[in-house]
């Protein structure tokens, strides 16, 4: 029995506290659309870009960017770790007000737009695949808004009350199909393609026990997922990145196709088209360092031990 009440005590705190952190997120997104779209941006900015060098992860970037960036001096490292802070929070303080910055009609330019404009029109399946750059929140925004059919995967806020204004807020600017990360995701994504609709997925971020494949000259593990819906499909990846221009406007590029080679080997296939995923993006992060999510650990735990030379 006070086992029994304990528990109970127990999940009424922990919704009590969800509850708490959603009133808080209500108020915040209240707030911020009442101020113009920048003003919000810069407020972003000029909050976590002082508070994040004063967290944990801070270090976490810092190691990170040495990792990639040997050569750079530790000023250099310092800097760019400072202005990633003030990207992400650019892009914290711009998600409630997206669906203002998408109708705005003149704060997003689209590169190769007739690349989107096909894939609706043949209503071809294809596997968009990015990272975290920028507002990454931009990129399913844009394809929702080209016309394609397209699963955007997400991975759901441990608290329900919190995760239903993520999808209420996305669903405001144009994205309508969702597919949760994990085994029900996954069928889903599945079933999408094999009705001929496309599938979006972020591929930049640690998968333990995925693919082992080169990112800035060490072995990261890479989620294979995208990889493999496409060679099962016979589709092609189509990545897409984002660029942070001034403020709350950005560029949103188009790449040219990614097509699996097909050998008849399909771990090497999958492996060998991991590897292209990564040096894609790899080339987007060396391009505008400061826009990468820098504050997770890409590499295994044995990258992190190993001290600067």
């Amino acid at each position: 029995m006070a086992r029994a009440r304990s528990s109970q005590a127990q999940t009424f705190a922990r919704r009590l506290a969800w509850r708490l952190e959603v009133a808080a997120y209500d108020a915040i997104t209240a707030l911020a659309r009442l101020f113009p779209i920048d003003a919000v941006s810069d407020f972003g900015a000029a909050a976590l870009g002082r508070l994040g060098p004063m967290t944990s992860a801070h270090r976490v970037a810092v190691r990170n960017l040495q990792i990639a960036f040997p050569d750079l001096a530790p000023s250099e490292i310092d800097a760019l770790a400072a202005e990633q802070w003030r990207q992400i929070g650019r892009t914290f303080a711009e998600f409630p007000i997206i669906d203002r910055i998408v109708a705005a009609g003149d704060r997003i330019e689209i590169v190769n737009a007739e690349r989107l404009a096909e894939i609706a029109r043949t209503a071809e399946p294809v596997v968009f695949v990015s990272g975290h750059l920028s507002n990454w929140e931009i990129m399913p925004a844009v394809i929702a808004h080209s016309g394609v059919v397209c699963h955007m995967t997400y991975r759901a806020a441990n608290n329900p009350y919190f995760d239903k204004r993520i999808r209420d807020n996305r669903f405001r600017y144009g994205v309508r199909l969702f597919a949760p990360k994990g085994g029900d995701g996954a069928r889903e994504l599945l079933d999408a393609l094999g009705r001929g609709e496309s599938v979006a997925l972020m591929n930049d971020q640690k998968f333990n026990g995925g693919v082992a494949a080169p990112f800035f000259g060490r072995l990261a593990h890479t989620a294979p997922g995208p990889s493999r819906l496409a060679l099962r499909f016979d589709t092609v990846l189509q990545p897409m990145s984002v660029q942070r221009l001034d403020k709350a406007r950005f560029r949103v590029i188009v790449h040219p196709p990614i097509k699996p080679l097909v050998t008849g080997d399909r771990a090497a296939d999958i492996a060998r088209s991991v590897e292209r995923i990564n040096t894609f993006m790899e080339e987007r992060i060396a391009e505008r360092p400061a826009e990468w999510f820098w504050v997770h650990k890409r590499w295994p735990a044995e990258t992190y031990a190993r001290k600067r030379r």
